[in-house]
């Protein structure tokens, strides 16, 4: 039996969920159009590029994208609008912990931002990735210390 991450599993995640609600198509939009860049902090490399580092259409890239500005138009997430966005779908219980170990997973280049980039790339993995890629994702979640190990400690942390 393979071990799964399962469509609900993620659902749970509350960016994915926010941006997948975000991205639906709305009214007559050309989904054939390039993205929709405005003079902001930051804009995404190249819809080729991406395409490169996901396994998402140009279309869905552009649909990610329009939902991703609508939450954040700087084109950016800081770790404390993350941990807000977060704690929306946690209202039970203070999940500011947790939320402050997946930014890290989704700050793939540890400059206390998430991009556009970092977060197809993650939703990429874990939408469409293998088995091997989700793994080796998830591992990056739990190893704190990024040493290559994960311990008793840093499983009590998360």
């Amino acid at each position: 039996q393979r071990p799964r991450l399962t469509r609900q599993a993620l659902m749970r995640c509350c960016l994915i969920k926010w941006i997948l609600s975000s991205a639906a198509p709305q009214g007559s939009d050309s989904s054939d159009s390039e993205l929709e860049l405005s003079t902001v902090r930051h804009q995404p490399e190249g819809l080729d590029q991406l395409q490169a580092l996901t396994k998402f259409t140009k279309k869905e890239l552009q649909s990610l994208y329009r939902g991703f500005k609508n939450e954040c138009p700087t084109g950016l997430v800081d770790e404390e609008t993350f941990k807000v966005i977060y704690s929306q779908f946690f209202p039970q219980g203070d999940a500011s912990t947790y939320a402050h170990f997946l930014f890290n997973a989704f700050d793939a280049d540890g400059n206390g931002a998430i991009h556009f980039e970092d977060f197809v790339v993650v939703l990429s993995i874990l939408l469409r990735g293998t088995v091997h890629e989700k793994l080796k994702w998830a591992f990056n979640l739990f190893d704190i210390n990024k040493d290559g190990y994960i311990t008793k400690e840093e499983m009590q942390a998360i």
